[in-house]
């Protein structure tokens, strides 16, 4: 820690304070303890002579809100929440009041992530808000497979296959909604996202009105699926259209995104040009 502060000053002109401690929270609280320039260290052994007379507004997560209704329960320190009955807490912050209570009693455990790091994803999708209106069926496939075929890509760089798809639909009266559909066997082909999205249009009536944008999404993921040769029909029909997807990915990567299309981009030549898609999260409403 006395090192990093040293180059940083030497280097880059700049002070810090460093916390070290044997969890993230108190090292965190430990870099705001003495500033500007300085290490503080809070041990396993003596944490609570150093941190339970400060005010408990200086634990992580405790903002104005939390303060205030800390201080109407009469607890003004650190050490008043690392001593108070956890259900207690639990009953005014619900979870959040245990966690106020492990974390003011040193207790987090927490990974530390190396820099960059991303948790893996929950689900993978995207949308897009084409450059017109979608109106007939011939509208919505071409959108749905260029979306079907950027998500199942996707999946792969992922190496993921999903049980779940959605589908997120946006009219030209801004009304939205979500529709999912459960897949007989996890994968994560075009023909098998795309095949569903379409299900899912029939089945809720979703081509009842001009849309504006759409969506797709694989969510319960599942990572490094392990396949298995199978005689069942619609299992194997899902492996060939799996082996297929490679190669197209294949051609695409070596010649282009346009080396290899459906004949069905060229109908319409305004729908079918690559918009950018978002990789969301939004707009749908509910989930990752």
């Amino acid at each position: 820690a006395d090192d990093i502060r040293r180059r940083v000053r030497e280097e880059l002109g700049l002070t810090v304070s460093v916390g070290v401690s044997f969890n993230k929270v108190f090292a965190k609280l430990g870099s705001d303890m003495k500033k500007p320039d300085a290490t503080t260290v809070i041990g396993a052994e003596d944490f609570k002579e150093k941190i339970w007379n400060l005010p408990a507004s200086d634990m992580l997560y405790v903002g104005r809100k939390t303060e205030e209704k800390l201080r109407r329960c009469c607890l003004k320190t650190i050490g008043d929440v690392a001593n108070c009955n956890p259900d207690f807490l639990k009953s005014i912050f619900g979870k959040n009041g245990v966690m106020l209570y492990d974390f003011a009693n040193g207790r987090d455990s927490s990974p530390v992530s190396f820099y960059g790091e991303a948790p893996p994803p929950k689900s993978i999708g995207n949308s897009t808000t084409p450059p017109r209106d979608l109106v007939s069926d011939r509208d919505i496939d071409i959108v749905l497979y260029q979306l079907c075929e950027s998500v199942s890509e996707r999946m792969r760089e992922e190496s993921v296959v999903c049980r779940t798809v959605q589908l997120y639909v946006r009219y030209k009266d801004l009304r939205s909604l979500e529709r999912q559909l459960t897949l007989s066997y996890p994968n994560r082909t075009v023909t098998s996202l795309y095949e569903s999205s379409k299900a899912l249009m029939k089945k809720h009536n979703l081509a009842c009105g001009p849309i504006r944008s759409l969506g797709v999404r694989g969510c319960e993921l599942v990572r490094n699926f392990e396949e298995q040769l199978s005689f069942l029909p619609e299992i194997s029909r899902v492996q060939r259209a799996e082996e297929r997807d490679l190669t197209v990915d294949i051609l695409r990567k070596k010649y282009g995104k346009d080396a290899i299309v459906r004949g069905i981009m060229l109908t319409d030549e305004l729908l079918a040009k690559r918009v950018p898609h978002i990789a969301f999260g939004m707009p749908f409403t509910a989930g990752g």
